[in-house]
């Protein structure tokens, strides 16, 4: 599909050329999806490090890896952010507990870096960051949320969610995945994280709506990974993306920067050439 007009300028200013969609067919692409996760020697290493830990402290904890770092490899691409989920703690007890074994098996302590919860940055828990072999680690706990009216601020049960949850409180499914280091294993608690995956579909754990208005940048965050990887937006997900709902929640919860930040995303890299495919959706960047 070719567009007449000489370009296309969103109600936030950004300029997109007319582009030749390949991405509208109706059929969804067909995506090669690894059946094992292959480990790099250094991830090894990071690893088994980690369960040293749980296993001198007798930790019931845990261990999976979240989101991007598991739908690349499952893709086959190399990806160097390792976020850490933990079950039974907050990340920053963990990196201390790391710290103390370290101590104790006599090698050098690292430093800890907490980052405080920032929705305007899609960081809706406190995430704690240590060093080891050279690669930074994120650990973060697993929480059951749920988002104050107008406020992309998650307000907290006091217990520790599940991975179920967890998961379902993804933005999408493809980035719902867990690699448990416990186990060695793949979990998909969606029951479809690895299929859509597999058939190169968008789509949400939860209703689209909900999940949206939940966190209303997760629209964006889903026309920038349609883009990314070629696939196709689920028709649900694109009727919730456009509705007036949505929109005005854009416009109460997320600031104008983190918008334009996304759109940067979206529009970067090889991501440029499939954008008009997802011109549909322009009225999710509608501010009043």
């Amino acid at each position: 599909m070719a567009f007449d007009t000489p370009f296309f300028a969103t109600p936030i200013g950004v300029a997109l050329r007319p582009l030749r969609c390949r991405a509208m067919a109706s059929s969804p692409p067909s995506v090669q999806v690894r059946d094992i996760v292959d480990l790099t020697p250094k991830e090894t290493q990071i690893f088994q490090k980690l369960l040293e830990v749980v296993r001198h402290f007798s930790l019931p904890t845990q261990l999976r890896v979240a989101g991007g770092w598991m739908r690349d490899k499952l893709l086959g691409k190399e990806c160097y952010d390792i976020d850490i989920a933990l079950d039974d703690m907050l990340g920053r007890e963990f990196c201390e507990k790391v710290n103390d074994y370290l101590s104790y098996t006599g090698e050098e302590k690292q430093g800890i870096g907490v980052i405080q919860c920032n929705p305007d940055h899609s960081n809706h828990l406190e995430t704690a960051r240590m060093r080891l072999f050279d690669e930074w680690i994120a650990f973060v706990n697993l929480m059951s949320e749920d988002y104050s009216e107008n406020s992309r601020i998650p307000t907290m049960d006091e217990r520790f969610g599940t991975a179920e949850e967890d998961a379902y409180r993804r933005d999408l499914t493809i980035n719902s995945l867990f690699y448990n280091i416990n186990t060695s294993s793949v979990e998909d608690f969606t029951g479809r994280g690895i299929e859509d995956l597999k058939s190169g579909k968008i789509v949400t754990p939860l209703p689209p709506k909900d999940t949206f208005l939940d966190d209303p940048l997760r629209a964006l965050r889903a026309i920038r990974f349609g883009a990314r990887f070629g696939f196709i937006l689920d028709e649900d997900l694109k009727l919730a993306a456009s509705c007036d709902d949505v929109r005005a929640s854009i416009a109460d919860k997320i600031s104008r920067e983190r918008i334009g930040h996304e759109i940067d995303l979206m529009i970067s890299g090889n991501e440029t050439s499939v954008i008009c495919y997802y011109f549909l959706l322009s009225s999710v960047f509608l501010l009043m």
